[in-house]
C-alpha cells in the first residue's frame, strides 16, 4: 500500500547502511488508519517536517510490534510556509537550523525552494547569512537535489530505495544522467546489480530490446553466469547462442556486442573462446608463475633418510612406500602436488615433509584456503597455519593483496593444504607472491568437487604434467576399518556404497532407502533431531550437517532448513532477510567472500545476537564475533542444510545426505564422493538406489571449461625455448 504523512521524528538511522526508523504522523492513504506509524527500511535521510510518500506493507516485529516496512520512500515537498520552515530547519541542510530556516522562508515565502534550486545567490537578501554559510547551503542543497533526482527517477521506474542509494553512492551527482542515458552500465559497473535489474529499469525507460548496450550487458551476464558455475572460458558460438536466446535478439547483435566488450577490454576473445578479462588474466598469470617456479633450479634437500628415520621414531609409525616416494619427490623438485583420497595418509605425509624441510633449515610456512582448514592443519602439525588471504596480506580498502611479485613472501617453502579449494584468482595471487627461490607443496584431493570460485587450478596443474605430482592410493590399516573410507573409494571406482548393519559396534555408514522426496525429508528431520543424537550422543546443531545436491525441492536446502529450524530453534529474537527468518541460535553460512571481515563463501557460524530495529546480527564464526549490518545480512543463509558444493574443505562429525532421482540434474560421482568424505565419524545416505546409480555413472558433470592447462603447457614451452639467465 502507499501512504502519505509528515515525519515527526527520527528514531534510528545508520548512515553507512542507510537503514532508518522514523515516526510518521498525519497519515493518509488507508481508510481507518490511525497514526502516527513507525516506518522502517533502507532509504535516504529525511528530516522532521518532511512530507513523505511511502510504499510497502505492515509487518509485526516480535519485539517492537507493528511497523510499516517501506520498499520506497519519496520526499514530497511542503506546500505551506509552516511546512517549509520545518523542512529546512530539520537539520537536512548543514548550517540551517530553525532560526535561519524561519528567516529564509519569511524572506522568500512559498518561492523558497525554487530560489534555492535556481538562484541561490539571492540568499544574500536574508539577514544574517554570510558568504561562507551561503556557499555551504548552496553546495549542500545541490548535492541533496541530485540525490532527490536519482531517487525519484529510480523509484518511479520500480527500483527500491536501497538500490537507488547504491547507484547514487557509485556515480554521485552523475547518477541520474547515467541511468537515463545508459542504464545497462549499472550491470557492468555497480556491485550487486545484475542484468535483470538493469534490464527492467531500461525497459521502463523505453529502451529497445535490441539496443547495443543491452546486448553487451546480456553477454556480460551470460559470462558471469558461466563463471558462477566455475567456467573461465566458453566457445564463442556457444556464448552467442546462449545470449541470443536469453535476450531474444538476432545472433549478429550478440556478435557485435561481444566484439564491443573485447574492444573495451572487458573480455578476451581468441581461438579458444571468450573469457572475462579478469579470469583470463588470472589464468595467464598463474600459468606463468607456476611454470617459472616449477622450472627454476632446485637444490636437492639433504639428510632425507635421517630425517625420516627420526620422524618415524618420534611418531611411532612406519611410512608407506608411496609416502616415502612422495617425500623424495618433494626433496628433488621446487613444486610438488600431493593428492589422494581419505585414509591414504596425506596428513601424516605433510608432517613428515615438514620434518624433512625443518631439518634442511628451511623457513616453512603453512596455509590453507579457509580458516577451518587452516585450524585443522595447525592441529595436525603443531605449527601455526594461516589462511591464504592472511598470508598474502589482503587489503580490503584497495581490494588487493599486499604480497605480490614486487613484494614477495619471505619464506623458503610453503605447504598449502586443501588445494582443491583454491580458485584461479587466488592461485594467481599465491604463485605470483612466491619468490623463485621458494618451494611449493600443494596438498589436496583432486577427486573432490572443484573450487567454489571459477577455474580448476589443482586439476589443470596435474593434467598439464608441468608440475611433479604424487598420487597416494594405498589405504592404511587403521583407516581400512572405516566404512566411510571404504565407501569413498568404492564410489570413486563407480561401485555402490555398502551400509553398516545396525548391530555393528563401530557402525559409521548407513544407507536408508527412500524414493519419495517428502518421505525422505521427514526421515532426515527424524534422523537429525532424534536418532543420531540418541544413539551417538551428538549435538543436532553443532555436530550434524545435512548436505544436499540441490537447493530446491522437498529434500533441498531451502525446505530442509525451514523444517529443521522449526524443530531445533523455533523461538527467539529474529529478523527477516531475503524471505528467510534468521534467529538467535541459528546455524548460518556466509554465501560470498567478504575480505574486509575475513569471512568467506562457505564459512559457517551461529547467530549470537539479533538487533531487529537496527537490522543487525552478530555471528560467531571460527571463535570470533562478526557483526553484520543490514546490507551484509543478505550474504547469510540458514545452514542446518547446505549444498554439497558449499561443504568443500569442511569436516563434520556426522553428515546426512539425500540422494534422490529428483536431484538427477546435479548428480555426479565426485559430488557424492565429496559429500561422503566430509564425514569424520558418521555418514547417513537417505537415498534412492537408482539415484546413486545415476551419480556413479556420471563422471563429467563437474568438468569445467578452463584455459589453465593449455596456458601452462604454452608457458612451459616458451620457458624451455628461452635459455636461463
Amino acid at each position: 500500500m502507499t501512504l502519505t504523512g509528515e515525519v515527526e521524528r527520527i528514531t534510528f538511522e545508520n548512515e553507512e547502511t542507510s537503514f532508518r526508523v522514523i515516526r510518521v504522523g498525519s497519515v493518509h492513504g488507508q481508510p481507518g488508519l490511525v497514526g502516527p506509524i513507525t516506518v522502517v527500511g533502507t532509504f535516504r535521510a529525511v528530516g522532521p517536517g518532511t512530507r513523505v510518500r511511502v510504499t510497502g506493507q505492515f509487518v509485526r516485529d516480535a519485539r517492537h510490534g507493528e511497523q510499516f516496512r517501506a520498499d520506497t520512500l519519496i520526499a514530497v515537498e511542503p506546500t505551506t510556509v509552516e511546512g517549509l520552515e520545518k523542512y529546512l530547519g530539520s537539520g537536512m541542510v548543514p548550517g540551517v537550523g530553525p532560526g535561519f530556516a524561519r528567516r529564509i522562508v519569511r524572506t522568500f515565502g512559498l518561492e523558497t525552494l525554487e530560489i534555492l534550486d535556481r538562484d541561490p545567490g539571492r540568499l544574500r537578501q536574508v539577514p544574517g547569512l554570510g558568504e561562507r554559510r551561503i556557499e555551504a547551503i548552496r553546495a549542500s542543497w545541490t548535492a541533496r537535489r541530485a540525490l532527490n533526482s536519482i531517487m525519484l527517477l529510480l523509484q518511479t521506474h520500480g527500483a527500491s530505495a536501497a538500490l537507488a542509494l547504491r547507484i547514487y553512492k557509485h556515480y554521485g551527482d552523475r547518477a541520474a544522467s547515467v541511468v537515463e542515458r545508459s542504464p545497462y552500465r549499472l550491470a557492468l559497473e555497480v556491485r550487486g546489480i545484475g542484468f535483470l535489474t538493469a534490464d527492467r529499469l531500461a525497459r521502463s525507460l523505453g529502451i529497445s530490446g535490441d539496443h547495443p548496450e543491452r546486448a553487451q550487458a546480456g553477454v556480460w551476464h551470460e559470462l558471469g553466469e558461466l563463471a558462477e558455475s566455475g567456467h573461465t572460458v566458453v566457445a564463442r558460438a556457444d556464448l552467442v547462442a546462449r545470449a541470443a536466446a536469453m535476450l531474444e535478439i538476432a545472433p549478429e547483435h550478440v556478435e557485435a556486442a561481444t566484439d564491443a566488450l573485447w574492444g573495451s577490454g572487458r573480455v578476451v576473445c581468441d581461438d579458444v573462446g571468450v573469457s572475462l578479462a579478469r579470469l583470463y588474466e588470472a589464468e595467464r598469470a598463474a600459468a606463468e608463475a607456476l611454470g617459472r617456479l616449477a622450472r627454476s633450479s632446485a637444490r636437492e634437500l639433504e639428510g632425507v633418510t635421517t630425517a625420516l628415520e627420526q620422524f618415524e621414531r618420534g611418531a611411532g609409525l612406519t611410512l608407506g612406500r608411496a609416502q616415502v616416494e612422495a617425500i623424495e619427490t618433494v626433496a628433488r623438485h621446487k613444486v610438488v602436488i600431493i593428492t589422494g583420497g581419505p585414509g591414504v595418509g596425506k596428513t601424516t605425509l605433510v608432517r613428515a615433509v615438514l620434518s624433512v624441510m625443518t631439518r634442511a633449515r628451511l623457513d616453512v610456512r603453512l596455509a590453507a584456503p579457509t580458516g577451518r582448514a587452516a585450524k585443522r592443519l595447525s592441529e595436525a602439525t603443531g605449527r601455526t597455519a594461516t589462511t591464504l588471504h592472511r598470508l598474502l596480506e589482503f587489503d580490503p580498502r584497495s581490494g588487493r593483496f599486499v604480497r605480490d611479485t614486487e613484494h614477495a613472501l619471505e619464506t623458503d617453502a610453503l605447504i598449502v593444504d586443501e588445494a582443491s579449494m583454491v580458485d584461479v584468482a587466488l592461485a594467481a595471487a599465491l604463485t605470483g607472491a612466491l619468490p623463485t627461490t621458494a618451494r611449493l607443496v600443494l596438498v589436496g584431493d583432486v577427486d573432490q568437487l572443484p573450487s567454489v570460485g571459477p577455474g580448476a587450478f589443482l586439476r589443470d596443474a596435474i593434467d598439464s604434467g608441468v608440475v611433479a605430482c604424487v598420487r597416494l592410493n594405498e589405504i592404511f590399516r587403521q583407516a581400512e576399518q572405516s566404512r566411510i573410507v571404504q565407501n569413498a573409494h568404492r564410489i570413486l571406482r563407480g561401485e555402490m556404497p555398502r551400509g553398516s548393519s545396525l548391530e555393528q559396534a563401530q557402525a559409521d555408514f548407513f544407507v536408508i532407502a527412500r524414493k519419495d522426496p517428502e518421505e525422505a525429508a521427514k526421515l532426515i528431520e527424524e534422523v537429525v533431531v532424534h536418532r543420531i543424537p540418541r544413539r551417538f550422543g551428538m549435538n543436532a546443531v553443532d555436530d550434524i550437517q545435512v548436505l544436499c545436491p540441490m537447493h530446491r525441492g522437498a529434500a533441498g536446502t531451502v525446505a530442509l532448513n525451514q523444517a529443521l529450524q522449526q524443530r531445533l530453534n523455533p523461538e527467539g529474537d529474529s529478523l527477516v532477510s531475503r524471505g528467510q527468518t534468521l534467529r538467535v541460535g541459528d546455524k548460518v553460512m556466509q554465501t560470498r567472500n567478504d575480505y574486509e571481515r575475513e569471512v568467506f563463501n562457505g564459512d559457517v557460524g551461529r547467530i549470537t545476537a539479533v538487533e531487529p530495529v537496527e537490522r543487525r546480527l552478530v555471528v560467531r564464526i571460527d571463535e570470533r564475533d562478526v557483526i553484520y549490518e543490514e546490507d551484509d545480512v543478505e550474504a547469510l543463509t540458514l545452514a542446518y542444510a547446505t549444498s554439497i558444493h558449499k561443504s568443500q574443505g569442511s569436516e563434520y562429525p556426522a553428515v546426512v545426505v539425500p540422494v534422490l532421482a529428483a536431484h538427477f540434474v546435479m548428480l555426479s560421482r565426485n559430488l557424492i564422493y565429496t559429500a561422503v568424505t566430509r564425514a569424520r565419524r558418521l555418514c547417513v545416505l537417505v537415498a534412492d538406489p537408482r539415484a546413486i546409480g545415476i551419480a556413479l555413472g556420471e563422471t563429467r558433470r563437474e568438468q569445467r571449461s578452463t584455459r589453465l592447462k593449455g596456458l601452462l603447457l604454452a608457458a612451459q614451452a616458451a620457458l624451455e625455448a628461452t635459455p636461463e639467465s
